[in-house]
């Protein structure tokens, strides 16, 4: 099961993990005409709710329908989130309500939903997908980058208090070509400058893609990976290891 998984990183797990041959639920607020297209070409199962992870009972109706078509869930990929800049002295009481409740307490309601049937399985996972703004973050960034701070406590409680039937993992991505990236580039005078200055940023050379972010979740949710419980993994290119102020550094392909 995957929430948010008809564009940018959700859409790029969803793939992967058809790849590897699992049956998808997915979900978010609206279907893309194509994605149930694009999904078919895979050799799992395929679904599609529209869910808005903020309201409980359209999560309820979400994991009903995953249960009745699949009989269970094995995997629960909770990624849905959005950026929500506002800053904490021009945050309103609603900014930072609307925000807890999509980038937080969803995370925690559907865990709690998929536990026991999580429980049930042979190994069952929860990833949660929180940000580097966990780790480190910029001016006016807030809340958002609060509630993705709290998301690494929120995989090290869950960890702590079911395992060890349930192993819970968080993933924090930097900067991913999603189309949320783009508009965010698009906010500035020289989008193209913008983002080569970011891209300078990486040691990496370049920022990353959701199939990649879709590919460590494969490997997060497998055997191989049975030892990997109750951390959060920073995918950031190498840009969290080098001190934004120096002005020497300039990543040269």
């Amino acid at each position: 099961m995957i929430t948010g998984s008809n564009s940018g990183i959700g859409l790029g797990i969803a793939r992967q993990m058809a790849l590897a041959g699992a049956n998808i639920s997915g979900c978010a607020r609206t279907l893309k005409k194509d994605l149930n297209d694009e999904m078919r070409q895979y050799k799992g199962k395929y679904i599609f709710t529209e869910c808005d992870v903020t309201k409980p009972e359209d999560m309820e109706k979400t994991v009903k329908r995953t249960v009745d078509e699949f009989g269970g869930v094995d995997i629960l990929i909770s990624n849905a989130g959005q950026n929500i800049f506002t800053g904490a002295e021009q945050s309103t009481e609603s900014d930072w309500k609307y925000n807890m409740d999509l980038n937080l307490t969803s995370h925690w309601r559907l865990s709690k939903l998929c536990k026991p049937y999580l429980e049930k399985s042979n190994g069952g996972v929860i990833i949660l997908m929180t940000s580097n703004h966990a780790f480190a973050s910029i001016p006016g960034c807030f809340p958002y980058n609060v509630t993705k701070t709290a998301i690494t406590g929120l995989v090290r409680s869950l960890t702590i208090e079911w395992g060890p039937k349930i192993r819970i993992v968080g993933i924090a991505p930097g900067f991913i070509d999603t189309e949320i990236n783009v508009k965010w580039f698009n906010t500035f005078p020289d989008p193209a400058a913008e983002r080569k200055r970011t891209i300078e940023m990486h040691p990496s050379g370049r920022i990353g893609t959701s199939d990649e972010i879709g590919a460590l979740c494969v490997f997060l949710v497998s055997p191989m990976a049975g030892f990997i419980n109750g951390t959060t993994i920073l995918v950031d290119g190498g840009r969290s290891a080098l001190m934004q102020d120096d002005p020497v550094f300039r990543y040269e392909s």
